[in-house]
């Protein structure tokens, strides 16, 4: 059985691969938006190196947003696992923004301000797959502790 935080863990790294894959299409074929390791390699004060961009949306997809989403999922509003993943990326979203605005400048988005709508797509896609993740690890574990057809004690 696992902890909560370990269920964030995994399921932080199934999100952060697909949003990966999205970002991926965008840096790769695309070319619509700011690429999302771009941006925040210019948060951190290394403009323009793709390879510390990457390496920091993985740590922060996978060891600060799933084990926090483990935490705090019994507490999000809402009704079903990944309406609290959207609830929850969102909410990282908009700490984002703030970082950026306070941190990263002006040019930010290199004058591509669909860029925003970008990220709060893939944000979106991120906190789908974060609670349907969880949740499926959730329901896994409730059925290993309780055999198949079992009463519910209470």
């Amino acid at each position: 059985m696992m902890s909560r935080v370990q269920k964030g863990l995994v399921a932080g790294l199934a999100a952060t691969v697909a949003v990966s894959v999205l970002e991926a299409v965008n840096i790769l074929a695309l070319k619509w938006f700011a690429p999302f390791p771009l941006i925040l390699a210019k948060l951190v004060g290394v403009p323009g190196n793709l390879a510390v961009g990457w390496v920091l949306h993985a740590i922060a997809g996978i060891f600060i947003l799933g084990p926090l989403f483990g935490i705090l999922c019994p507490r999000l509003p809402t009704d079903t696992p990944e309406t609290k993943g959207i609830v929850f990326a969102v909410g990282a979203f908009v700490v984002l923004m703030v970082g950026l605005v306070l941190f990263g400048g002006g040019d930010v988005f290199g004058r591509n301000f669909g860029t925003i709508g970008w990220l709060v797509a893939t944000h979106a896609v991120f906190g789908i797959v974060l609670g349907n993740v969880y949740a499926r690890m959730v329901a896994r574990d409730r059925r290993a502790v309780a055999p198949p057809g079992a009463a519910p004690a209470h």
